[in-house]
């Protein structure tokens, strides 16, 4: 095992291209013993891979039949792949002699390495020192391999249905068990498969390598993923945004979730940022498409593969069923998309071929007569396509589940409705999504009628098939503004001690923003009473008094707070109040004294808190003292752009707050947004030193922003 074997150099890419695509393969512990070892070499010969398939077992001569090999070494060729299925001790002399004749990829099924503890992180950590030091690539180990639907071979420990066609979609998933299943509901479905990966221990080979990876595969259109934890979140963020940028849509399950660390107490910020509400910021602003079940996850991928990118969210839909128009009305809003009145020469033309009882508007139900007028559901979809109101249309059409009585009426049917697809999408640009009502299994007999047909994908059912629209709207949406600019950091830092820490109390925070350029309330430090009636005296009357004690955060909760003071001697007792409130609870500064800004305008809270694993998320919501109440944020990871931000205050539950109500002035948004940006800039800039930044409230009435207190939490 000391011999190192020199390696031609190639990149990863290409490294991971071998990996997936060998041309010999070598079952090393192939036993007629084992389940395992059946299954894949099975699977390898029901795919019809055309290269030799090796087996070997130091002690039988046949296996599943074939001739076998005592070991790899006695094969008498290179081998491009080893599968490898030896006891744990095993693995790492098994891959060296591998290695040593030629081996370069190698799937390790056997487990008993970094899952179970210290010691088999120990050997895990052995086995790919050697793998680094000769140019080898390790898919696992504790993982069952993968399946190259598009080039015919499968050196995969699991049983999963042969019927599987090639197609579009890779799976990549962190759940070995749940592959047959997932591969089972795309087979029911009709939806193809370019890749399949079960990711294992991912001790060399990363789920964010593999997505990398199919950005640049030819095969892939979709990239779906199951994913447990993101090891390295930067390069998944790298990967992911590469895939928007070359239009492929990564659709994504994370299972976990998790309260938010002691590190968010002192804030409240970090009652807002839990982990899953950062995965979910962060897959929105990577145009990650995140759904909730193995069946989203797999209609929605089969809807993008078939649609790809869409022009809008405004849909026209043409249904032969009322009550179908009325459940994709109520789910169409649930998803944000528009379902707009047709335009009257739409009307005019679907008044021409519609029946007499039949209503032209959108929903548009065509009625049963198509059983009478076999083209009617074509006819009102080119009626209803060039309608400049309308980005897409939304049709209900699926091949019969079984034999009818005139089957070539129904392959005419379904030619009719694809040409009629790609006669709208030709002369008018517009895209024909097709849905069934329900989802159910794509039978042996509907997937005839439509490679007869040529008919194209059909989504899987109302429910799913307008949220798969929905998340194909928004992600589309996300990809056209991918160039958004991404903010440069403020040419001149604020300055600071040279090692910043602990918690600074709000004059200090209201300094450090006010030197980066944000907006702040003219705030005095008093270290007695004195002090502070002389400092309301200069901002001038009324004011506000608050006690200044590093750490307090929640300082109104216990009477540190007072409020509209009129009088020096109104300052006086309320500095010494305050004061005596906060000595209770700690170290106390003096109170801090600012204008009083009467009640109007909206209190937003806008803070960053570093994540351990995403790292610094900035936060936007509705503020003041029912921040927690109200729950209502939203959050991107830093860091961000203009349109992020906007995003951000569109997403509040409290978002017409801000357009006035009740007579209070609409907020200006561009100004709100310039400052957002500049607390995400300052917090961006200041790097690992800081820990949290919290402003709550920051005051939006009208052109006024105006951060009203302040908090700041250095590492240590």
């Amino acid at each position: 095992m000391t011999s190192e074997a020199t390696v031609a150099p190639t990149g990863p890419a290409e490294r991971i291209r071998a990996l997936f695509n060998p041309r010999s393969v070598a079952l090393v512990g192939a036993t007629d013993k084992s389940l395992w070892s059946w299954t894949v070499y099975r699977n390898m010969c029901e795919r019809g891979f055309s290269g030799p398939v090796h087996l070997v077992n130091p002690t039988a001569d046949t296996v599943h039949g074939a001739p076998a090999h005592p070991s790899v070494a006695a094969i008498g060729e290179p081998v491009d792949l080893a599968y490898v299925m030896v006891p744990t001790e095993a693995v790492l002399p098994v891959v060296a002699e591998a290695a040593e004749h030629g081996t370069r990829s190698f799937v390790i099924l056997t487990a008993g390495f970094g899952e179970t503890g210290t010691g088999g992180r120990a050997l895990e950590a052995e086995l790919v020192d050697y793998a680094h030091r000769n140019g080898l690539l390790i898919l696992g180990p504790n993982g069952n391999g993968y399946i190259n639907a598009a080039a015919g071979m499968a050196p995969f420990g699991l049983p999963f249905p042969q019927s599987i066609k090639p197609g579009g979609i890779a799976f990549v998933l962190q759940s070995g068990a749940l592959t047959t299943s997932l591969l089972s509901l795309a087979d029911a479905r009709d939806v193809g498969l370019s890749l399949m990966v079960a990711m294992g221990n991912e001790a060399m080979l990363s789920l964010s390598d593999v997505v990398d990876y199919l950005v640049d595969d030819p095969a892939t259109k979709v990239i779906a993923l199951f994913v447990e934890s993101i090891r390295d979140t930067d390069a998944f963020r790298a990967a992911a945004q590469r895939a928007l940028r070359a239009g492929k849509p990564v659709v994504a399950i994370k299972v976990g979730r998790s309260q938010a660390g002691a590190r968010a107490a002192l804030a409240h910020t970090g009652s807002l940022v839990g982990d899953d509400s950062v995965v979910d910021a962060a897959f929105r602003q990577m145009g990650v498409i995140r759904v909730r079940s193995l069946e989203e996850l797999v209609v929605t991928s089969g809807l993008l593969a078939a649609t790809g990118e869409l022009p809008g969210a405004r849909i026209g839909v043409v249904s032969p069923s009322g009550g179908a128009c009325d459940l994709v009305a109520d789910r169409a809003a649930d998803e944000g998309l528009e379902v707009p009145e047709y335009h009257p020469e739409t009307v005019a033309r679907l008044r021409e071929i519609l029946p007499e009882f039949a209503r032209a508007h959108n929903p548009l139900d065509v009625t049963g007569y198509i059983l009478v007028n076999p083209t009617l559901l074509s006819d009102a979809v080119r009626a209803v396509a060039p309608d400049p109101g309308v980005d897409l249309v939304l049709a209900f059409a699926e091949p019969p589940r079984y034999p009818t009585a005139a089957p070539q009426v129904a392959i005419d049917r379904a030619k009719a409705i694809t040409s009629t697809i790609e006669e709208v999408r030709d002369r008018h640009g517009t895209p024909v999504v097709l849905l069934g009502n329900v989802l159910t299994d794509v039978t042996e007999h509907a997937k005839g009628v439509r490679e007869q047909s040529g008919m194209p994908h059909v989504g899987g059912g109302i429910e799913m098939g307008v949220s798969a629209v929905g998340h194909a709207v928004r992600w589309s949406r996300a990809r056209r503004r991918m160039d958004s600019v991404v903010p440069r950091a403020r040419a001149t830092e604020p300055a600071l001690p040279r090692q910043p820490g602990g918690v600074w109390a709000e004059h200090q925070a209201i300094e450090l923003l006010s030197a980066a350029e944000i907006p702040t309330a003219p705030t005095s430090l008093a270290r007695d009473a004195e002090t502070a009636a002389a400092a309301a005296s200069r901002i001038g009357f009324p004011v506000v008094v608050k006690v200044a004690a590093p750490g307090l955060a929640h300082k109104s909760d216990i009477g540190g707070v007072r409020l509209g003071l009129r009088t020096v001697e109104e300052v006086r007792a309320a500095h010494e109040a305050v004061v005596a409130a906060g000595a209770a609870h700690g170290e106390v500064l003096g109170s801090t004294v600012q204008p009083y800004r009467p009640p109007g305008g909206v209190e937003l809270i806008v803070g960053v808190v570093r994540d351990p694993l995403w790292g610094a998320v900035l936060a936007v919501g509705l503020g003041g003292v029912w921040v927690e109440v109200l729950g209502d944020s939203a959050q991107r990871l830093l860091p961000v752009t203009q349109a992020d931000v906007r995003d951000m205050l569109a997403e509040l539950r409290g978002a017409e707050l801000l357009r006035g109500v009740r007579g209070q002035p609409a907020a200006d948004l561009d100004r709100l947004v310039e400052v957002v940006l500049g607390v995400g800039a300052l917090a961006h800039q200041l790097g690992e030193r800081l820990e949290s930044l919290e402003i709550n409230p920051l005051r939006v009435s009208g052109t006024e922003v105006e951060a009203l207190d302040a908090l700041v939490v250095w590492r240590e």
